[in-house]
């Protein structure tokens, strides 16, 4: 999922396997930030669903995360959402709907959202999606056809994802040339 799925059609993707839930994808918070400051939109960076079992509310997170895209709000709904995972432990679903309503969005349509399950094959595409290729926990991150996975540590991902991103991005530079 990204905020404009098709701007970035020639940019390499970055794939973020998150479970919404996850303590571990809140701290991956800096090196997305950090990752989107340093290549803009020369890296599409798109956030991938893989709620955990272990995260009752986690299936719903990511389900709301889709009604903020379709709000066109993806990323500043997750990266608040992720900031207060303890809010949604506490208070469960009834959060996201605050949380939408906190953000200015249309938290009706998130209620509603949740109820009908507009979103739920989408969330289920991307578990088993990353159940395929290998994902097994979260954070997990695939690019150039390489998964990364920070469910362990998170130690040094960010400087591969660095790697991988400036040598997709050279190659594409020479194919242009």
């Amino acid at each position: 999922m990204s905020d404009s799925p098709s701007a970035h059609a020639a940019a390499p993707v970055l794939d973020f396997w998150a479970d919404l839930q996850c303590p571990d994808c809140h701290r991956a918070l800096d090196d997305l930030r950090a990752l989107r400051a340093r290549y803009g939109d020369r890296l599409e960076l798109r956030l991938r669903h893989f709620p955990l079992e272990k995260h009752r509310h986690a299936f719903a997170a990511a389900q709301a995360a889709e009604e903020a895209l379709e709000q066109g709000q993806c990323w500043p709904y997750v990266e608040a959402l992720l900031g207060r995972i303890e809010e949604l432990d506490r208070a469960g679903e009834s959060f996201l709907v605050e949380l939408a309503r906190e953000l200015g969005l249309d938290a009706e349509e998130f209620d509603t959202a949740l109820i009908d399950g507009r979103h739920i094959l989408i969330v289920d595409a991307d578990q088993a999606e990353g159940k395929a290729i290998g994902v097994t926990g979260t954070p997990t991150y695939v690019i150039g056809g390489e998964r990364l996975d920070g469910g362990k540590s998170q130690e040094g991902l960010r400087e591969r994802i660095e790697e991988i991103a400036d040598r997709l991005l050279a190659d594409q530079r020479e194919q242009q040339a």
